[in-house]
């Protein structure tokens, strides 16, 4: 049984949840399940905090995990990243008091309020800087605010609550982080085990990409084949079928998501018609 560690709760969890669910694994239905066996695809998911999941996989205690870089980084774990899943986006920044600081170099044997101390331990000394690292597990904002820290280096989404605080962000960006498939030093040299962390690897970027695009069905005019097929390529070629009537085409392409409203304008004024899009749930490329 491959042993994959899930995150219980936080921003992640039910987004791998899903991931997990719509990659055809069996997933917990209520928060409270911390453990799912799903006999089908042989494989047992352990639902763990997230701050602890890089540590179970580089123990090899579990044998991959859905985690955060950030996290992952922050354990000084042997365990690797094994895929970019690309959601929980998250960029970390150093912030002070409005006005006190504009360079790295002026934190100089300061204290740095912080809820990730190995991942910013490792940024200070790649930077050559020192200074004392105080470890906060929430609520780092209000350090500086207490007098427990000079400054903080946390996570930064849309700088409201650092603001609040009166807190400005200044300095390098420190990591910007996102979801990650982790894997334990001995997955790889294990054979059967290996062959079901590639598969789950697989399903879950073929999620990913299928996030990325939908499928878009038209018809054309055939004399305007060529101009409706430069707005929709598809990945290595559109599918083009004739029609009852032969001067009309029917394609079928895939087409980046972010863009369709735009492609479907285009198509449109191209002489496209009876325009659908469908979703695509999962997908390998």
């Amino acid at each position: 049984m491959l042993r994959v560690a899930v995150p219980n709760k936080g921003i992640l969890s039910n987004a791998a949840i899903e991931m997990l669910r719509e990659a055809g694994y069996a997933v917990r239905r209520d928060s409270r399940d911390l453990y799912v066996s799903d006999r089908h695809n042989d494989v047992d998911f352990f639902y763990l905090r997230p701050r602890d999941i890089a540590t179970y996989v580089g123990s090899g205690a579990l044998d991959v995990g859905i985690t955060g870089r950030d996290l992952l980084l922050d354990s000084h774990s042997d365990a690797n990243e094994v895929a970019d899943l690309q959601f929980g986006d998250s960029t970390f920044h150093f912030a002070g008091p409005a006005g006190k600081f504009s360079t790295l170099d002026e934190v100089r044997g300061l204290r740095i309020g912080t809820s990730y101390p190995g991942l910013v331990g490792d940024f200070l000394d790649r930077a050559g800087v020192e200074a004392i690292l105080v470890k906060l597990d929430g609520a780092v904002e209000n350090s500086v605010r207490l007098g427990v820290a000079d400054l903080i280096a946390d996570v930064v989404s849309t700088g409201t609550t650092m603001r609040n605080a009166g807190l400005e962000m200044f300095g390098p960006t420190i990591l910007k982080s996102t979801a990650v498939l982790i894997g334990s030093p001995d997955t790889v040299a294990n054979g059967a085990l290996e062959d079901q962390a590639l598969t789950l690897s697989r399903r879950l970027i073929g999620v990913r990409v299928a996030h990325q695009y939908v499928l878009i069905d038209y018809d054309i005019p055939t004399a305007k084949l060529d101009a409706a097929t430069r707005v929709t390529p598809g990945l290595e070629s559109p599918t083009v079928s004739p029609l009852a009537d032969r001067t009309w085409s029917a394609v079928r392409a895939m087409a980046p998501r972010d863009r369709i409203n735009d492609i479907i304008d285009e198509l449109y004024e191209v002489g496209a018609r009876a325009i659908l899009v469908s979703t695509v749930t999962t997908a390998r490329i």
